[in-house]
């Protein structure tokens, strides 16, 4: 399957960061494997936010794991969509959040999850996890389970 369909306009191509929040640069491909589970894993060691109150910046590893149904978000639309959080001002806990809201609309995963381990400030670590899992499915159960089980580092 070719995955630089024409919808991806990221792909390629020279792309500006984005100056704010940014989630219309999200981009999907249809996934080559849909009656299979498998998992997918994203890194991103250099996250970056600003804090709303006091407008200093706040460092994170994301970790972004999921199970794809139709659609998987492509790599380089989700680059720039998380570097459209360096001048974004909110609350760790919110980042992830609002991470995982804009890749399930974009996605419809059958199953996601979002750690941040933000850098320490004032010598305290913050580790928020959110997990979905699609309705009604094997996958809400998986989210329960994971999230009844969920362990830090």
């Amino acid at each position: 399957m070719d995955r630089t369909k024409d919808n991806l306009q990221q792909l390629g191509s020279k792309s500006d960061i984005p100056e704010t929040y940014a989630p219309e640069v999200l981009e999907t491909f249809e996934n080559s494997h849909p009656e299979r589970d498998y998992w997918v894993q994203f890194n991103c060691k250099e996250f970056t936010t600003l804090c709303p109150i006091t407008g200093q910046p706040d460092f994170a590893e994301l970790k972004i794991l999921y199970i794809p149904d139709k659609k998987m978000v492509e790599s380089k639309s989700l680059k720039l969509y998380l570097f459209s959080f360096r001048n974004h001002g909110d609350f760790h806990e919110d980042c992830v959040n609002t991470i995982l809201d804009d890749l399930v609309r974009v996605m419809d995963p059958r199953y996601i999850e979002i750690t941040g381990y933000f850098v320490p400030r004032g010598g305290i670590s913050i580790y928020p996890f959110v997990n979905y899992g699609k309705p009604d499915t094997k996958y809400e159960q998986l989210a329960f389970q994971r999230l009844q089980h969920y362990q830090s580092v």
